[in-house]
């Protein structure tokens, strides 16, 4: 009889957390290039979100293979860690995704003067397009805030 009784109880404090957490919304700060609405409403997006000690960094994007337009690019990433004071070195994984792997290879060095050595986990994927189609670079970030 206790046994039954110690599952029901299980069973009842395990649907008493699930509901509460169903119904707690999850804290999300966002930021979208200066946008007063905070994100993108005709895209969808939000440029960068915050929850808890994690931000997220949606993709940006160069349509030129070049260092001119890597630079640009990882300047647009930099400027949104900036937003919430952070830089390259809280940078704890990175997606990149490029119609031409091969050039973004060539273009390396220009990447990882960012990182200053401290580099994250990455995946790099070349693809046959991107939402804009002009667009053949797309990087997107995941930053972590230090502990206080």
């Amino acid at each position: 009889m206790n046994r039954i009784f110690f599952l029901a109880m299980c069973i009842v404090l395990s649907l008493t957390t699930i509901a509460q957490q169903t119904k707690a919304p999850i804290e999300k700060e966002k930021w979208h290039w200066g946008n007063p609405n905070k994100q993108d409403t005709a895209s969808g997006y939000a440029q960068t979100l915050k929850v808890g000690d994690v931000l997220y960094i949606s993709g940006t994007v160069s349509t030129t293979l070049d260092e001119a337009g890597v630079k640009r690019l990882y300047s647009g990433l930099e400027r949104s860690l900036k937003q919430y004071g952070l830089t390259f070195q809280h940078v704890v994984k990175e997606n990149l995704y490029t119609t031409d792997i091969e050039a973004m290879k060539q273009l390396n060095d220009v990447r990882k003067q960012f990182y200053k050595g401290d580099f994250p986990a990455a995946t790099w994927v070349q693809i046959t397009r991107l939402f804009m189609p002009e667009a053949k670079l797309e990087v997107e970030l995941v930053a972590h805030f230090p502990k206080q």
